[in-house]
């Protein structure tokens, strides 16, 4: 009876390990066979757009110019945000930048500026004053 117990147990212990080995391998099988198998079609790139903006803080005045190389036109929005607590804070009004036009956005505060960015319909560039 002992050798039936020790058969046994062994039997179970040497299943245990050949299934644990087993399990990852299959799993890692199943994975790219059915990748392979069932490719999903790829995703399109999406079209590029959007203006390129460079803008630049001298003093108490922003000066923001964007371009767009794009066939599609861009709305941009220059934000100046004043150093001092009673500069009231501004926002441009909205302007559509036609594809290969550049167009110019300035603001400024009464004393320092603390930063100035430009806004897209999905981006937004940040510029800190240097």
């Amino acid at each position: 009876m002992r050798g039936t117990r020790h058969r046994t147990r062994s039997l179970l212990v040497a299943s245990a390990v050949v299934a644990g080995l087993l399990v990852p391998v299959g799993l890692y099988a199943a994975g790219h066979v059915g990748a392979a198998g069932s490719a999903a079609p790829a995703a399109a790139a999406p079209e590029p757009s959007g203006a390129e903006c460079r803008t630049s803080v001298k003093g108490s005045r922003v000066v923001a110019y964007c371009h767009n190389p794009y066939p599609s036109t861009d709305r941009v929005q220059l934000h100046t945000e004043c150093a001092r607590w009673w500069d009231v804070d501004a926002d441009s009004r909205p302007v559509e930048v036609p594809a290969g036009r550049t167009v110019r956005l300035d603001d400024r505060c009464w004393k320092e500026v603390r930063s100035a960015w430009v806004t897209h319909a999905t981006e937004t560039y940040r510029a800190e004053e240097s």
